[in-house]
């Protein structure tokens, strides 16, 4: 077991990963992540796809709970946008599920940024109950526009790679989990840069980060941004995977787990 690490450079201190032993259990992961479709049963393919979706979502509401300090309760609602933009484009459109999952991630980002405005002001409990106002907004909407369906809905086709439709298990964990590994890596890499440094200081101390040259506005509706457009693309795969999308769909439990899952997981560690 590694008990510490001596780092020589900047290079060194700022590595994804840093060690052999890390490089060698990572493969071995990536190995088995690769052979479990083959082993597992329908059920286990199916949790598995499960989980990889709430992997992404609570990443997103990692990089802006537990990395920029920024409680929110609203990260159901923002799948909701991801999910129902997926579905709208899905049945009305039918683009193709990449641009689909982008667009619903963009969707959701601009709805971040919306309710991220108030933070400026306001933050902690109050912030949270902000975002619990956008959850109950988002419902209304869900529930009463008649392009969403209203409270029956809406159905969405599966998603199709070079004709073949994603339509079991087996077939969408190799859409899911690869997904949520290349936002994993994104998140985990954010936070070797400038704008990942600056989330960090602004969760440290916000005041002394905006002394030194710091934007808060700025940089705290980046986060929100951030966090949504994760919780967006992982509500479009949330509807690719039930291939139904309601309002009863994103519930506030839903986004009380996801904050539950970072505080058990670790706040600020990916």
């Amino acid at each position: 077991m590694r008990i510490g690490t001596l780092k020589e450079t900047y290079i060194a201190d700022a590595a994804l990963f840093d060690s052999r032993t890390q490089k060698v259990w990572l493969a071995v992961g990536a190995a088995l992540l690769v052979l479990f479709p083959f082993m597992a049963s329908d059920y286990w393919l199916y949790l598995a796809c499960l989980v990889s979706i709430n992997v992404a979502s609570a990443t997103g509401l990692n990089i802006l709970t537990g990395y920029t300090g920024l409680v929110s309760l609203g990260q159901a609602a923002f799948m909701g946008l991801g999910a129902y933009t997926v579905a709208i484009l899905e049945t009305k459109v039918g683009t193709p599920f990449v641009l689909n999952l982008l667009a619903g991630g963009l969707v959701a980002m601009l709805g971040g940024i919306v309710v991220g405005i108030p933070s400026l002001r306001v933050k902690g409990l109050y912030l949270a109950i902000a975002t619990i106002a956008a959850s109950f907004i988002a419902h209304f909407i869900f529930a009463n526009w008649k392009f969403t369906g209203g409270t029956g809905g809406l159905s969405v086709p599966p998603a199709k790679l070079f004709g073949m439709a994603l339509d079991t298990s087996f077939r969408l964990y190799w859409l899911i989990v690869p997904v949520t590994i290349l936002m994993l890596l994104g998140a985990a890499n954010l936070f070797r840069t400038r704008v990942g440094r600056a989330f960090i200081a602004i969760r440290d101390r916000d005041i002394s980060a905006e002394v030194l040259g710091i934007p808060l506005l700025r940089y705290k509706l980046l986060s929100f941004g951030l966090s949504s457009f994760y919780a967006g693309v992982a509500g479009g795969l949330w509807a690719y995977f039930f291939r139904v999308v309601t309002p009863e769909s994103f519930p506030l439990l839903m986004s009380i787990f996801f904050l539950a899952a970072i505080i058990v997981g670790g706040m600020g560690s990916i």
